[in-house]
């Protein structure tokens, strides 16, 4: 299941207000060393919501955000080791290339660079 995921090229990502309320993002997606994991700003509201709450859903879905398939629930985790964003940050430009190449510029010419993290993701087996 985590490899069918890791080859998406958007997921929507379910996160979870204090008061239980879901909010869904489409995200970039990779297969990292250490699994599967997205891509984000580490400022954004998700990063915040998933700090408080590690229980997320993942579906296939458009860039724009509109679901084409299963959900999955998982565990996430906001990867806060300068060096292992670093390392698990190839796989995205190993997949989007170009794409990731200029998004990472972008954040570097807008000064946001440093605030780029990784959600690492454990995908619970459906039953």
């Amino acid at each position: 299941m985590s490899n069918d995921l890791a080859s998406e090229r958007y997921v929507s990502l379910a996160t979870y207000r204090k008061d239980g309320t879901e909010v869904r993002t489409p995200v970039w997606i990779a297969a990292t060393k250490s699994g599967p994991a997205v891509y984000t700003n580490g400022t954004s509201w998700k990063v915040k919501r998933i700090r408080n709450n590690g229980s997320v859903r993942l579906a296939p879905c458009t860039v724009r955000g509109e679901v084409r398939g299963e959900w999955v629930d998982a565990t996430a985790r906001v990867v806060d080791d300068a060096e292992a964003r670093d390392r698990e940050l190839q796989a995205f430009v190993t997949k989007y290339g170009w794409q990731m190449r200029l998004a990472l510029l972008l954040s570097r010419i807008s000064g946001s660079h440093k605030d780029r993290t990784i959600i690492e993701l454990e995908l619970q087996e459906s039953q």
